[in-house]
């Protein structure tokens, strides 16, 4: 930058604006100052000798990145093409997947592509013995689920016992309801207040790699449950904050959607969460006690938007004989913001 408006020439590896440096450069500079010729990228390399195409294998880079977020990208019978952050990762990536059921993936350790050095080698995870690796290295998996594998599915609602919780939990067909409501778009922030375990704000990370949450949770015991789950979820990027709305609402980015699950009775909450909205912003809230019912009531005269009662009733033993057993019911309230 102190060399502006001299010529500079910078040297990347492949393709700058594949994981690379392009994005930081145009960050600073504007794109019409600059001149990018691209090269092979690892990946493209990666898939040209493996024959794999594009849309059918996902990407993700470990260079200076947690593994965590490799957790969601397992799905049976898909591809995967990681670029490695050194010699270490193929071994730390093959005991994750094992951890997590996927023993049975292979993985292909490709080493120095494109270079009078390149190798490349096949392991299961599984005993995974590959030793030597180049510290330049990209690892290709074909992932195979073993039976009971830890699967996270593409829809919403997951399964409650795939969270860690003590019973403060957003049940999943609420859940998948809410997040309707919410309407998680690419790349939009939310705020998820009275977090609980985090199940919403987990699934609004996972509709998009891009998706920011912020979790507000007073209960310390709590907040490091959402941790815990984040990381089981592969989105560690879930910020958790720990404080009671809505001071604990004051100086966090402007939300594109608020999630009440907690704590909208609470003086002033409601009215802080509004406010923080951008325009065209979604709030939703959902109560079970009549205290929080009245107040989604008068939110909605204040506010507008529309109230829903939603009830789920579950198939339980009643003696010896069975029938439906009604959880209870959550009135939802749910408003776009002018």
């Amino acid at each position: 930058m102190a060399r502006r408006p001299l010529a500079v020439v910078v040297l990347a590896s492949g393709d700058p604006f594949c994981d690379g440096v392009g994005s930081m450069l145009t960050a600073a500079v504007p794109v019409d100052e600059l001149l990018s010729i691209p090269v092979s990228s690892a990946f493209s390399l990666a898939l040209s000798r493996l024959g794999w195409p594009m849309r059918r294998t996902a990407s993700i880079s470990f260079c200076g990145r947690p593994l965590a977020p490799l957790a969601p990208l397992l799905q049976p019978g898909r591809n995967i093409i990681a670029l490695s952050a050194d010699a270490s990762t193929p071994a730390t990536v093959a005991r994750f997947l094992c951890e997590r059921g996927f023993g049975a993936s292979r993985l292909h350790v490709m080493e120095a592509l494109g270079g009078p050095r390149e190798r490349i080698r096949q392991a299961m995870a599984e005993g995974f013995e590959l030793a030597d690796c180049d510290p330049l290295n990209v690892l290709a998996i074909e992932v195979v689920a073993r039976a009971g594998a830890q699967v996270i599915p593409l829809s919403t609602g997951l399964p409650d016992e795939m969270f860690e919780h003590d019973g403060q939990i957003t049940k999943r067909e609420i859940r998948a309801v809410t997040l309707s409501a919410l309407a998680p778009c690419a790349g939009e922030m939310l705020w998820d207040v009275g977090c609980g375990a985090g199940s919403v704000a987990v699934e609004w990370m996972l509709r998009h790699p891009e998706n920011i949450a912020y979790g507000v949770e007073s209960n310390p015991v709590r907040a490091a449950r959402i941790a815990r789950n984040a990381l089981t979820f592969g989105v560690p990027g879930l910020r958790v904050v720990q404080g009671r709305a809505p001071g604990a609402l004051a100086g966090l980015p402007v939300p594109d959607a608020v999630f009440l699950g907690g704590g909208a009775h609470l003086p002033g909450v409601i009215e802080a969460a509004w406010q923080a909205l951008r325009p065209g912003g979604r709030i939703v809230a959902n109560g079970v006690v009549i205290e929080t019912e009245a107040a989604l009531f008068a939110a909605r005269e204040k506010f507008g938007g529309m109230l829903t009662r939603l009830s789920v009733e579950r198939l339980d033993n009643i003696g010896s004989l069975h029938g439906f057993r009604p959880g209870m019911t959550v009135t939802q309230w749910a408003a776009v913001k002018p």
